[in-house]
């Protein structure tokens, strides 16, 4: 019998991994629901190989809902959930008004899965691409709780949350990455195309060039013989650096030096920070319970260092030592390395305390986005004169080199 590798939610709220064997994936499914557990995803446990893995990558990539399809989706489903609709009239509604094939598909998978008898959230987890294990979690609580659309509501307000804070960061970067392009092209359309303009003029004459003048000479010439070739390169390491980034001792190494750089450090530990608090929020105002929620937020942050922190804060919160004090006692164990802000375990304290530790995360959100905020604006008034001047710099210095060239020329034609 086929083996299957799986990925379920367990009833307590943690993430299960294992193999099981079964006739198909459907029996796979059937039975872990069978069991209280929601599946998340049911693939033959056998090895693809890289070509298979990508293009079965490229396939599934097409199928998942986008960022704001999701979100417009989920939004919809919760105003007719809402307005009195039922679960089944709802989906037929997003089925009908669907804007593309990839939320009509969906809907309709949803929609089938409702009727067969499965609750929404086992439905969602059918869909691992397009919903995530954060949005199964949520519309289980939603549904235990008996409140799916104010569930559904709150999800959809998250999803805008997380996509205008990554809208204020993409954008904010659009220029320095635009600058950085033209000053490259810049300095090698000078190399490449003007300098070697002059290189017979100076061959001519016999004179001996400075060596700044040879070198950028030199420079030019190796770029446009081996041009293509050092592209080749950059793409191969390229692909390379994303192979070892998938191995978690490289990909850990790598985000804790990201922590430790001056300003890029600071900037991260506010979106970690956000993010952290957004989704810990959103989980437990809408009833999913502290070890379950660290268990789902673990999965978000995209960051192998915060989610070893938070690993062992889950430790110590299953034998009831709270959030915010483990939190920061983990924080001040890894040799003042810090993950996230001290004013985040200040304002989670202050949830504790005060028996709010939903609503609290969700302020501290709105302050760590707004830090964020604020944070890519002083980032970007540093990178845009820096990248400027060295621009201006490196113009300047083949400009001069080459006026230099010119004048020894002009002297050596007077004497």
């Amino acid at each position: 019998m086929p083996q299957f590798r799986y990925t379920a939610i367990g009833p307590g709220g943690d993430l299960q991994h294992g193999v099981m064997e079964a006739a198909s994936e459907a029996e796979v499914i059937a039975r872990m629901q069978r069991q209280g557990r929601i599946p998340m995803r049911a693939e033959p446990a056998q090895q693809k190989g890289f070509i298979s893995r990508l293009l079965y990558a490229t396939f599934e990539s097409h199928r998942n809902l986008r960022k704001q399809e999701l979100a417009d989706l989920i939004r919809e489903l919760a105003t007719m959930l809402g307005a009195g609709q039922d679960l089944d009239r709802a989906l037929r509604y997003l089925q009908e008004t669907a804007s593309g094939n990839r939320v009509r598909r969906v809907a309709d998978g949803l929609r089938e899965a409702i009727r067969d008898g499965s609750p929404l959230a086992a439905a969602m987890a059918r869909h691992p691409g397009s919903f995530s294990q954060m949005h199964v979690g949520l519309v289980r609580a939603g549904e235990a709780s008996g409140q799916l659309a104010t569930t559904l509501a709150r999800l959809a307000d998250l999803l805008d949350q997380q996509r205008r804070l990554a809208a204020t960061i993409t954008t904010a970067l659009v220029y320095p990455a635009l600058l950085v392009v033209a000053s490259v092209a810049a300095v090698a359309l000078l190399l490449t195309e003007v300098l070697p303009q002059f290189a017979p003029l100076f061959e001519q004459s016999g004179a001996e060039l400075p060596a700044s003048t040879q070198f950028l000479i030199g420079t030019g010439a190796f770029l446009s013989a081996n041009g293509v070739y050092l592209i080749l390169v950059v793409l191969a390491l390229s692909l390379l650096g994303g192979v070892c980034l998938r191995k978690p001792p490289v990909r850990l190494r790598i985000d804790r030096l990201l922590l430790r750089l001056p300003i890029i450090g600071r900037l991260l530990q506010e979106v970690l920070a956000a993010r952290f608090t957004r989704v810990l929020g959103t989980l437990l105002v809408n009833g999913v319970p502290l070890i379950g929620a660290l268990g789902i937020v673990r999965n978000t942050l995209n960051n192998l260092a915060a989610a070893a922190i938070v690993d062992s804060v889950s430790l110590s919160a299953r034998g009831g030592g709270g959030l915010s004090q483990p939190l920061a006692e983990a924080q001040d164990s890894r040799r003042g390395m810090r993950i996230f802000p001290s004013r985040t375990m200040h304002l989670l304290r202050l949830g504790e305390e005060n028996a709010e530790l939903g609503p609290m995360a969700l302020r501290a959100a709105d302050i760590h986005e707004e830090k964020t905020r604020l944070a890519m604006q002083r980032l970007i008034a540093l990178l845009i004169p820096t990248i400027t001047i060295v621009m201006g710099i490196m113009v300047a210095g083949i400009v001069t080199s080459l006026l230099t060239a010119m004048l020894s020329l002009n002297d050596l034609a007077t004497r």
